[in-house]
């Protein structure tokens, strides 16, 4: 089988190139000349462990291949997939479809022979039945059938999640299109992947239901952080006493400075936006938005509380810009909130992310980027941790004290033990732990 991926972003070069590694032969399209330029020389336009080595072996068998010719890949595809960006709307949070709905026009005038048109791009209830008549429109002679298949990958762990994923999930009242899916995943029914078929609105709802209640467990744990922090609680215990329940679960149960990255923010709002549009608003979900985008504006006042209620004159060291760690997205990244507020109290931000600075630095340009996380100390009044990267797990404390004025961390991330810090000398102020 052959097919085309609309879109080198991180879904659509992921998607694609896991597909490679069924043995399928698949093509990815992209409409920016340099980026497929720099595709075919292996150098990722995104940082994914493991993804350019499995880019360049794909390459290297003739599995997988790049260009900005949509035209030919999509005639000679017997699936062609939508992977490229739903941002939120600027001004009203409405997720934008003017991607989609210009690839769907694109691949209509390139349809040749019975094609199955698969949506993998994260959109609202209701894209693929517009999908199909933007297609049908242009194309009343065309046979194909428009799928739904959402992507579940989580950024720095997204190859693991294609290959070993918790399921899959596939909308179409086609059974032709049945067919022609369950032979893309068969490698995945050999090893017994849930795979879920649904209505095609249904697939679309599975989606946003499933990134925002992700967002809202996260959202919960913040709060009852808040709470451990005035009771004298130690929230870690709250999540794993609670998280020992079956219908609870553990993950994504681990206190923070608020979700952000590519999916949680613009998701939830997206659903929201379309839960008032049907009238039927989802309070919760409004709720966790605004909690969400409160806590990260908190957090700065948590270090200047720590630099003793004023951070002006003083310089702030910064561990980590991205949302995540292993990945260099900084979409909606907690720390584009944290440092603003940090400069505007005064500071000066002296910052470092493994990854991360190269796209930092045009949303941040008001601070010091250093070599590594020991560099950002130098003569610092505090540091904060704000993204937990692996290297900054084990950093050598002695050498910290030596190089901060005070020695002060702020670890929105608990990534170290609040005894071992305070024997070590540290005043250590933590989230949601005594």
């Amino acid at each position: 089988m052959r097919i085309a991926m609309i879109g080198t972003g991180y879904v659509g070069l992921v998607s694609g190139t896991c597909f490679s590694e069924f043995g399928i032969t698949v093509t990815c399209v992209d409409k920016d000349e340099r980026k497929i330029d720099l595709l075919e020389q292996n150098v990722m336009p995104i940082y994914e462990p493991g993804l350019d080595e499995m880019v360049a072996s794909n390459v290297k068998a003739g599995r997988l291949s790049f260009t900005t010719d949509l035209k030919k890949a999509v005639k000679a595809a017997d699936a062609v997939f939508i992977a490229v960006g739903t941002p939120s709307r600027r001004g009203d949070g409405y997720a934008d479809l003017s991607y989609v709905y210009a690839a769907a026009e694109e691949i209509a005038d390139s349809l040749d022979g019975y094609t199955v048109i698969v949506n993998k791009s994260t959109v609202p209830v209701g894209t693929g039945d517009e999908v199909e008549k933007i297609i049908r429109a242009r194309r009343p002679d065309a046979d194909f059938d428009v799928v739904s298949n959402p992507e579940f990958l989580r950024e720095g762990s997204a190859i693991n999640d294609f290959m070993r994923p918790d399921r899959v999930v596939i909308g179409t009242g086609s059974e032709r299109a049945r067919s022609v899916m369950k032979q893309l995943y068969r490698v995945l029914y050999l090893i017994e992947t849930p795979i879920v078929f649904t209505s095609r609105r249904t697939s679309e709802l599975i989606k946003y239901a499933g990134n925002t209640f992700l967002a809202a467990k996260i959202t919960f744990i913040n709060e009852i952080a808040d709470l451990c922090e005035k009771v004298g609680a130690d929230v870690h215990d709250v999540a794993k006493g609670i998280g020992l329940d079956g219908r609870i679960g553990k993950k994504f149960l681990h206190p923070g400075p608020g979700y952000g990255g590519s999916c949680f923010p613009k998701d939830t709002l997206a659903l929201v936006r379309t839960a008032r549009d049907y009238g039927t608003p989802l309070r919760i979900v409004e709720t966790v938005v605004a909690v969400n985008d409160e806590r990260k504006r908190k957090m700065a006042g948590k270090i200047i509380e720590a630099c003793g209620g004023s951070v002006k004159g003083k310089t702030v060291a910064v561990l980590g810009l991205t949302f995540k760690p292993n990945t260099d997205d900084m979409r909606d990244s907690p720390s584009l909130d944290i440092v603003p507020a940090l400069i505007e109290a005064g500071a000066v931000v002296r910052a470092f992310d493994p990854e991360g600075m190269a796209e930092a630095k045009a949303l941040l340009p008001d601070i010091q980027y250093c070599d590594d996380a020991y560099a950002t100390m130098d003569g610092a009044d505090c540091v904060a941790m704000v993204t937990e990267w692996n290297e900054f797990r084990a950093l050598d404390l002695g050498r910290m004290k030596s190089l901060l004025k005070a020695p002060t961390m702020v670890d929105l991330r608990n990534i170290y033990d609040p005894g071992m810090m305070r024997d070590a000398g540290f005043t250590y102020i933590c989230v949601g732990r005594p």
